[in-house]
Order: C-alpha cells, then structure tokens, then sequence
C-alpha cells in the first residue's frame, strides 16, 4: 500500500483536495488501470494519513453543499513523501499481471477451453490498448495532464503492444 500512499502524498504535494477529487482525479489520470486503488481505499487512506500527521484537513463549505474535508501535505507528509519517492524507486521492479494465473493453470483445461481462456484475455488486452491509444489522443491535446502522467501511458501501451505479441506466440503453441 506504499505505492498508493506515495500517489496520494504526491497529488496533496500539488495541490490541496478534498478525498472525492483525488479519487476523481486518480479516475481521470487512470492511475486505476496500473496500480490497484478503489474509491474505498482513498477514503480509508485520508484518514489513515492524516492520523500518521502526513496530511490535515480543514472542513470547507461550499455554497449549499455540505461540508467536506480538504486534506493538504503537513511538512512530516512533505518528507515522507521524499522517502517513499526514493524509496520505492529503489526497489526491484517486478510486473505482476494476473492473467499469469491463468497461463500457468491451462494446461488443466480441455484445448476447447484453453483457447476460450487466451481468447478472453486477447480481448482484455485489446481493449486495454483502445482504451490506451484514446488516452493518449486526448492527453496530446490536454495541458492538465502532465508529462510524467503521459510517459506512464507510453510505457503502458509499450507494454500493451508486447503482451499482444507474446499472446500470438502463445496461441501457436495451442
């Protein structure tokens, strides 16, 4: 859960926000699609945060709409967020993609459903790249995304486009 933690220190970094538009914001930037983080999770993690004193939060009242906590980065969040950045870059990278499960299982499947199974996941991935070349369309005329959200994309669709080919590779072999 580090990595969602440094994700959430490093939006606060920029601005102040409220749990609802970090989740939005996670949800715009479809940081969702490669690294697993649920609406739930943002809200347990704000106050997780702000109990670790990383953030603090001011209730603010917009018009008729009811109060809502504003989180900002307290200056114990600003170093944690130094060490999570270095600390996590420093480790080894490791790719976990759950369709493996299913790879190193087939061979407990009939040929029909071994094919219905890399099948599915062709589809998924095929869908993910859809998705990706849209993103990225609309990033190129987007000033709100930022650079390093766009070199996330490109590695993403690096990654896309290589899962393509060793699926091919693996429908040969069954």
């Amino acid at each position: 859960m580090r990595t969602i933690d440094l994700i959430v220190l490093g939006i606060l970094k920029k601005e102040s926000l409220s749990a609802y538009d970090i989740q939005k914001l996670i949800d715009y930037r479809n940081i969702s699609q490669w690294v697993k983080v649920s609406t739930p999770t943002i809200y347990k993690k704000m106050l997780q945060l702000e109990k670790q004193g990383y953030v603090k939060s001011t209730l603010k009242k917009n018009g008729k709409m009811p109060e809502k906590a504003v989180y900002s980065l307290t200056k114990k969040g600003q170093t944690e967020f130094e060490k999570l950045m270095l600390g996590i870059a420093a480790r080894p990278i490791n790719i976990f993609l759950d369709f493996n499960a299913v790879i190193l299982n087939l061979d407990s499947l009939s040929p029909t459903d071994q094919k219905a199974c890399i099948g599915i996941i062709e589809a998924n991935v095929n869908k993910m790249k859809l998705k990706l070349e849209e993103d990225i369309s609309d990033s190129k005329a987007s000033k709100e995304i930022p650079e390093t959200a766009k070199a996330v994309m490109q590695q993403q669709m690096l990654l896309t486009e290589t899962i393509e080919k060793w699926i091919a590779s693996v429908k040969n072999g069954f």
